[in-house]
């Protein structure tokens, strides 16, 4: 898969965002690939010098370089960052002990190296060297418990952009190991960390184990061929993006076109020409460097269209908030039935009188927020609370049959919630509830900021329900009461006088009719 922290030369529009994490992944892989990649090399060069003596130490320190990038890959991740200081002494010495074997061996081969055929290795060995000191300095000064604390809580920073390419990591596939090893240091001498793999099978296992920014893929091998490779990376999505560049013989080209139509980004015709590698590999990693952006783009873009979707439902009803969308700017509905439901704390204002400030909103959002959920249990929709007044409804904005029953069950649900929750004070909180049910104009005002709000005589009776009922009952018209009648107990309060209204008969709303 693409390496979170390895990217190709900087964009020309901007610098790449980096997490943290990755960059501090990205710096201590850094040296410790370059351990591994010198001790791989000098192996090699060991070997073609008859220096068969060497090779046990050289093998020590490709070892321990393995080793290394194995615990940055394992422990650097944000799921497995040291919580604690025993972690992070856990985490150095699990890093100490193969970098002071590659100083042990690189000091001991540099002794050798002073005199006779081995001085032909010494340059290399002390670059070696030199990778281990760079590799102890960074963990040193970055892996500390302050530095860790911030790579994992910051957000992603933004690097300079200086015009030096940072490096990026090549997987040359070609079971010929001339071949391989000539790619390989060409690769290298133009600054890219490279490693190799004899085969599809070897390929396909090293990208399980280490991220790569791009392919350098032989069409004709033993085990797999090219096209097989690109069909396996392509059924994952985990390396679907991977860019790929197919080598081949001239009388190979049916196997090229193969695998372009596999998903193979170019090729090259071998013998492989530098220059040309250089600017096919250049542009296969801006392309995927764009396509990544493009990508991350549209995922924060995503990110933020649901936020604002979230936003907007929780103001508006989701069919209101779809006929905005879609363009509508002024939105009116008169309904024939619904169901109006105001409900108020009694006394409330005295009993926050007697709490601190913070006491009185984390008890009314507590409240409220219980509210909500019985609502949303109900499909019914809360239009807004006022102080410690809260109003719901059912059947808008869509019609429903069951509207008035869907209320009331609330009402009762509601009432029940407030006698479990514990005294704030020396009373017990206790609740008014008004319900009536008629038409109503519902609509959205506002431009700046939406407001979804009924308007109509229905609306101010089920207001007067309230305000009119005693604590800790809830109070119906007889509008609400014959919708309900049958499947609900009621208990007679008779006619109480309503401003603008007059004499109007109530009933108290008791409960669910057994049965």
């Amino acid at each position: 898969m693409t390496s979170p922290d390895s990217t190709s030369t900087p964009a020309a529009a901007g610098p790449p965002a980096v997490d943290p994490l990755a960059r501090l992944r990205h710096d201590l892989r850094t040296p410790a690939a370059h351990i591994l990649g010198y001790a791989e090399l000098l192996r090699e060069q060991a070997a073609e010098l008859g220096l068969e003596k060497l090779r046990p130490d050289l093998e020590r320190i490709e070892a321990a370089g393995r080793q290394l990038l194995e615990v940055i890959r394992e422990a650097l991740v944000p799921e497995r960052v040291p919580a604690d200081a025993g972690a992070l002494r856990n985490l150095h010495a699990a890093l100490r002990t193969p970098l002071n074997h590659v100083l042990g061996y690189t000091d001991l081969l540099l002794e050798q190296a002073e005199s006779g055929p081995a001085i032909a290795l010494a340059a290399d060995l002390q670059k070696i060297h030199r990778a281990a000191r760079e590799f102890l300095r960074l963990m040193e000064e970055q892996l500390t418990a302050e530095q860790l604390q911030q790579a994992t809580t910051a957000r992603p920073v933004v690097l300079p952009a200086t015009g030096a390419p940072v490096t990026a990591r090549i997987l040359v596939v070609d079971d010929d190991s001339g071949h391989r090893e000539l790619l390989g240091r060409r690769l290298e001498q133009q600054g890219f960390v490279v490693r190799t793999a004899a085969g599809g099978a070897e390929a396909l296992e090293r990208l399980h184990r280490e991220p790569f920014d791009l392919l350098l893929l032989d069409v004709l091998m033993p085990d797999m061929d090219g096209g097989q490779v690109l069909a396996t990376l392509r059924a994952e999505p985990a390396w679907r993006d991977l860019p790929v560049i197919v080598l081949s013989a001239l009388d190979e080209l049916d196997s090229v076109v193969r695998c372009l139509l596999a998903g193979a980004e170019d090729y090259l015709a071998k013998p492989v020409n530098t220059v040309l590698l250089r600017a096919r590999i250049s542009a296969c990693l801006e392309k995927n460097r764009l396509r990544r952006q493009e990508a991350a783009y549209l995922a924060a873009l995503r990110a933020e269209q649901q936020k604002s979707e979230s936003l907007l439902l929780n103001i508006l009803p989701a069919p209101i908030a779809e006929r905005l969308k879609r363009g509508e700017t002024t939105i009116v509905d008169r309904l024939a039935e619904v169901t109006v439901l105001f409900a108020d704390l009694v006394d409330f204002t005295t009993l926050a009188a007697r709490l601190d400030s913070v006491a009185v909103v984390r008890l009314l959002d507590d409240l409220f927020s219980a509210f909500d959920e019985l609502a949303r249990a109900q499909g019914l929709e809360k239009i807004k609370t006022i102080g410690d007044a809260y109003m719901v409804v059912g059947g808008v904005p869509l019609p429903r049959p069951d509207h008035t029953e869907a209320v009331a069950e609330l009402a009762l649900n509601m009432m029940a919630h407030v006698d479990r929750v514990p005294p704030p004070g020396p009373a017990s909180l206790r609740l008014r509830v008004g319900i009536h049910t008629g038409p109503v104009i519902a609509g959205i005002i506002g431009r700046q900021k939406f407001n979804y709000d009924l308007w109509g005589d229905t609306v101010n009776l089920a207001s007067r329900m309230e305000s009119h009922c005693l604590p800790g009952r809830i109070q119906v018209t007889a509008a609400t009461r014959e919708r309900l009648a049958g499947r609900y107990t009621f208990e007679p309060r008779g006619p109480i006088e309503v401003k603008g209204r007059g004499q109007v008969e109530t009933w108290f709303l008791t409960g669910r009719r057994a049965g």
